[in-house]
């Protein structure tokens, strides 16, 4: 599923944009993407506590959108890039971005008591390019929790 976007992301002040200005700009984009697509938003920026680093120090998740497709409770992570020369957006959902946002679903399904509800992870990945139309793409059910699962050996001791 692939629809293009007509967008001018130039900055009148500047020539080039920050990291969190495109991110903004990205979501921005995702949001009406998506929409587009028969997503019902139900929120954005969602951020909790989701327990301690190494450190000690307090960690928190956040997920980008929040949504409904048909009956499924989506979690949508937007990676947004100025160019893919260099890599994919999609390179920067690793293991590691998947697990804090696996945690950070959890919570909310907890602190909403949506227990018994269908969901899945999603992307939404694009890439702004200067002087043409974004090219925005997205990957339902991107990755599952299954391979986050701890597995427990059986006779081994």
């Amino acid at each position: 599923m692939l629809e293009i976007l007509s967008f001018n992301f130039q900055d009148k002040h500047s020539s080039a944009l920050n990291t969190s200005q495109v991110g903004q700009i990205g979501e921005d984009l995702a949001a009406r993407f998506l929409r587009r697509n028969g997503y019902r938003l139900v929120l954005a920026n969602f951020k909790v506590p989701i327990g301690r680093n190494n450190r000690g120090a307090q960690v928190t998740g956040e997920i980008d959108l929040i949504a409904f497709d048909e009956d499924a409770l989506c979690f949508i992570e937007v990676k947004t890039r100025s160019s893919d020369e260099f890599a994919s957006p999609l390179a920067a959902v690793n293991l590691r971005k998947q697990r804090q946002i696996i945690r950070t679903a959890r919570a909310y399904r907890k602190i909403f008591r949506l227990n018994n509800i269908k969901f899945r992870y999603d992307v939404v990945s694009i890439v702004l390019v200067k002087d043409a139309r974004p090219k925005i793409e997205l990957f339902k059910g991107f990755w599952t929790e299954s391979k986050f699962r701890k597995k427990f050996w059986k006779d081994e001791f």
